[in-house]
């Protein structure tokens, strides 16, 4: 995250999109393209809910948010709405030019947060598997029926089923604990 803010020093208004962003990726399992896709009327900053329409599965889902990515969204929409008073896009995330953030656009600025945090190798969507590794381990911490619980967690992805990525979450899950 400290790295995001510092990308591209002459834009800030891509450090702060580039921030809030990553923050919600990493904090909701989200896929990069549905955050992309973020329209303003999907993001209900009054409740802490995201209408992420158009899913892989070409389905929409409600997706709660926790009160600090609420915070951080607000603080971002402030600053956004000052710097584009008038928006040229519906866009919930802005570019330094005021439009949507492309799959292109994404890739560049993380690859450059990446580097400057001296990560290699990583991806934007690395962040839906360790959401989904941290609420596993969680449970599995609290003791709570895993199996039970894998439902929820599908759900709240946007999965259509869980038997695949129980799978791959699992082994995800086995290669932290290693």
């Amino acid at each position: 995250m400290s790295a995001c803010r510092h990308v591209s020093p002459g834009y800030p208004e891509r450090s702060a999109m580039l921030t809030v962003f990553v923050g919600l990726l990493a904090s909701t399992g989200l896929r990069s393209g549905e955050a992309r896709r973020l329209d303003r009327a999907d993001v209900d900053l009054g409740e802490g809910v995201l209408h992420i329409r158009k899913t892989k599965f070409r389905k929409d889902r409600l997706v709660p948010i926790h009160t600090t990515t609420l915070a951080a969204l607000r603080r971002y929409v402030r600053h956004r709405d000052t710097v584009f008073p008038v928006p040229k896009d519906c866009a919930f995330f802005l570019t330094s030019r005021g439009s949507r953030l492309s799959s292109a656009g994404l890739s560049s600025a993380f690859g450059a947060a990446c580097k400057l945090a001296g990560l290699d190798g990583v991806r934007p969507h690395d962040l839906r598997h360790r959401f989904a590794v941290t609420r596993l381990a969680a449970w599995h911490r609290d003791r709570a029926d895993v199996q039970a619980c894998l439902p929820l967690l599908a759900t709240y992805l946007g999965h259509s089923r869980y038997t695949g990525h129980y799978t791959k979450v699992i082994l995800d899950f086995a290669r932290c604990r290693l």
